[in-house]
């Protein structure tokens, strides 16, 4: 079975689908937000269902779609805990193995692009990120990069996998679409035959320019590709939108529950709930559901029934996506609805494996995990 490959011709950016051909569980590697409804509408063509979105590295030249796929099919997300992408609510260490379904996927640390770079093994296929590219290895003089880190990686992890184990990068700008280990291994112009001198001395040489999108990519990249303003907005004032009443604040958000001038109606799913944590206090009403993250169709009611006339009703979800959706169809239903700047995923202080996320905490505020 081989995975099925996609490209970004923007970033020259390959994304991997895996998948179990039994259960239809699925895994994507390396997906970019601008090809977001590419990824869904394959999902759907094949009839799978995303269980995680995984990262290689923190991206300097594309953004992620992970926030976006997690917001739309209800995955999880995973990246390597050395790259300090908190927002991924599995944090990979070496030699971890991604389940779904049937099928595993191994994590191997291959820093050098970046500190916390990560190859994945799947079967006899290796996801080799910016570490090990098709006659090449991904730069080393940015973002934590270190030339005698890669070569490390290079030669005493990705060349000891099996010869036949075919190598699937995380770019490439001439058209190639995989290789071998074996063919990398004997001849691999950067690092074929080369010592750790003279591969040093290769990447030193290099002198690339700048990548266009690093002071946009990296940040967002950071938040598994969901980007907010939230700190940048008065905590008190609502953000007019268009399709609802505005954007919101935790703060604010809080301050009118408290003083009972509105109901929280948490939107994400029950599944996400049981994994990330409850928010006390808030109305659990799903605005996608399993199986296959389809419309719920009693949303409608169920929100009238929760929501009396004369209050307000704010939303939150994963990170922002749902809830918007969830606003509009509030407000077309009259109700007051506003939306959520931050998502909720959960307490870190009760799960130190997902870090720092989420408005809440940010806040300070009494929305805890259950």
């Amino acid at each position: 079975m081989q995975p099925i490959q996609l490209f970004d011709p923007a970033s020259s950016t390959y994304t991997y689908i895996i998948f179990d051909e039994t259960t239809r569980d699925a895994v994507i590697i390396d997906p970019v937000d601008e090809q977001v409804e590419r990824d869904l509408a394959l999902l759907r063509q094949y009839g799978l269902k995303l269980l995680w979105t995984v990262e290689t590295h923190a991206h300097a030249d594309h953004i992620t779609s992970a926030g976006l796929l997690a917001e739309h099919t209800g995955a999880q997300t995973a990246a390597p805990q050395a790259c300090g992408i908190a927002t991924a609510a599995l944090q990979l260490t070496d030699g971890q193995l991604l389940r779904f379904g049937g099928e595993s996927m191994r994590a191997l640390n291959t820093p050098g692009h970046t500190a916390g770079s990560m190859s994945f093994v799947w079967r006899d296929h290796a996801f080799t990120g910016d570490a090990l590219l098709i006659n090449g290895c991904g730069r080393t003089d940015f973002q934590s990069g270190s030339a005698e880190a890669m070569y490390h990686s290079l030669t005493q992890v990705l060349f000891k996998l099996p010869d036949a184990t075919t190598v699937w990068p995380g770019h490439d700008y001439q058209g190639r679409t995989h290789s071998s280990i074996a063919a990398e291994r004997t001849g691999n112009a950067r690092v074929a035959g080369k010592t750790l001198e003279e591969f040093t001395a290769i990447m030193a040489g290099l002198h690339l320019p700048r990548p266009k999108r690093i002071d946009e990519a990296v940040p967002a990249n950071l938040s598994s590709g969901i980007r907010h303003d939230a700190d940048s907005m008065d905590a008190h004032v609502v953000r007019p939108a268009p399709g609802y009443a505005g954007d919101v604040s935790a703060t604010l958000a809080h301050s009118w529950w408290q003083q009972g001038e509105a109901v929280l109606v948490d939107v994400r799913t029950d599944a996400e709930r049981e994994w990330v944590g409850f928010v006390p206090g808030a109305v659990a009403l799903a605005w996608k559901q399993w199986p296959g993250m389809a419309m719920n169709p009693g949303f409608d009611d169920d929100l009238r029934a929760a929501v009396p006339a004369d209050k307000k009703v704010v939303l939150l979800c994963r990170s922002g996506v749902r809830s918007v959706a969830a606003a509009k169809r509030a407000t077309e239903l009259g109700l007051e609805a506003y939306n959520i700047l931050e998502g909720f995923e959960g307490d870190p202080d009760t799960n130190a494996q997902r870090g720092k996320k989420g408005g809440w905490r940010l806040q300070g505020l009494p929305w805890r995990q259950g």
